[in-house]
């Protein structure tokens, strides 16, 4: 069970060191271009949620933040036992959430960087960090679980 704790250590670690290294090394609104156009380094802060949502509600973040941490202890805990997709997307959405929760406290704002252009629609895509795309990957993850639960609780009944 502790290695899913494992898990959003090593993202809670890896969104604070990939933050660290972007204001350490860049100025705010300096661009690093890694496939030109497409994708870059870009020195981004947020102070709000999502796509700049809410900006400068950090009281309203810490709450919300603070329920969703605990909810999602506690679905490890009471609900996710023997269902390892199911506690590595919990794991993986506590590592997002501390992460963004961690500069929202330290820093009063996120440190995003990664910045992507999507050629296909011409869509530059709201710049976003590891915590970001953990707490995405996680929904995911959690879709999927729930998915797939859906279906084998159908073959039960069936």
């Amino acid at each position: 069970m502790f290695i899913y704790y494992g898990v959003a250590l090593i993202i809670i670690a890896l969104d604070q060191w990939t933050k660290w290294l972007v204001l350490k090394n860049m100025e705010l609104g300096e661009r690093i271009s890694v496939i030109d156009p497409y994708l870059g380094w870009l020195s981004h802060r947020n102070r709000g949620a999502a796509w700049g949502m809410l900006e400068g509600q950090m009281w309203l973040f810490a709450i919300i933040t603070v329920a969703v941490i605990t909810g999602i202890i506690y679905y490890f805990h009471k609900h996710a036992k023997g269902q390892p997709l199911f506690q590595f997307s919990l794991m993986i959405l506590l590592g997002g959430a501390v992460g963004n929760f961690i500069d929202r406290m330290l820093r009063g704002e996120v440190v995003d960087f990664v910045d992507v252009l999507i050629p296909i629609v011409n869509y530059d895509f709201p710049i976003f960090n590891v915590a970001d795309a953990a707490l995405t990957i996680g929904v995911v993850l959690m879709i999927i679980y729930m998915i797939y639960d859906e279906k084998q609780q159908k073959k039960k009944v069936s």
